[in-house]
């Protein structure tokens, strides 16, 4: 059974007004505006990071502050852009100080994404860094060692990558992460 479809009869519309209410975590109570998602809602590829940072939070949009602006230069690289792709991240909500966000805060929200993937339906997720991944392909899943690498994810292809921010940080890993997004735009091409 397919764990993304929860709800068959699901809308972007309910998703939305269901997601704008919560307060399932403390995260809920802290934000200043909820990141929903971007991008096309039927996109063939869709990307999920692990929370919005401070810019995300203010103008409510994910991946817009400095490693937003990277991850647009990454989709450039391999002809994409924001309006062929779905862009989320599996807390809606801020953590303070941008940490990692917590387990239990993962699983209050965790159940929004399910319901825009159920949506979009991509046929290649890519999950950035490894909060993400460890989230949906494996608990124990290495970033450093497994990067690029494709995975099955309940019937759809799926890799992780290095989060923008973590290219930020540690730019010697950008030689790296452009092998694995020509990796990601051969994949793309042979859905045609």
């Amino acid at each position: 059974m397919d764990f993304f479809k929860e709800n068959v009869n699901d809308t972007w519309e309910a998703l939305r007004a269901d997601c704008a209410n919560c307060m399932r975590c403390e995260l809920g109570r802290t934000r200043h505006n909820l990141v929903f998602g971007v991008g096309n809602e039927h996109a063939d590829v869709m990307f999920i990071g692990e929370g919005p940072g401070e810019q995300e939070d203010l103008q409510g949009e994910p991946f817009v502050g400095p490693a937003g602006k990277l991850l647009d230069t990454m989709l450039e690289i391999i002809d994409l852009d924001r309006t062929m792709v779905y862009i989320a991240n599996i807390v809606k909500c801020r953590p303070p100080r941008n940490r990692d966000p917590l387990p239990d805060e993962q699983a209050a929200c965790i159940g929004w994404l399910h319901r825009q993937i159920s949506l979009v339906d991509p046929k290649i997720m890519v999950f950035l860094g490894r909060i993400a991944a460890m989230a949906f392909i494996k608990p124990d899943f290495r970033i450093t060692r497994e990067h690029g690498q494709w995975f099955d994810v309940n019937g759809r292809r799926a890799m992780a990558i290095y989060h923008p921010s973590a290219l930020l940080r540690d730019p010697s890993k950008r030689p790296e992460t452009f092998v694995d997004l020509k990796t990601l735009q051969r994949e793309i091409r042979d859905l045609s």
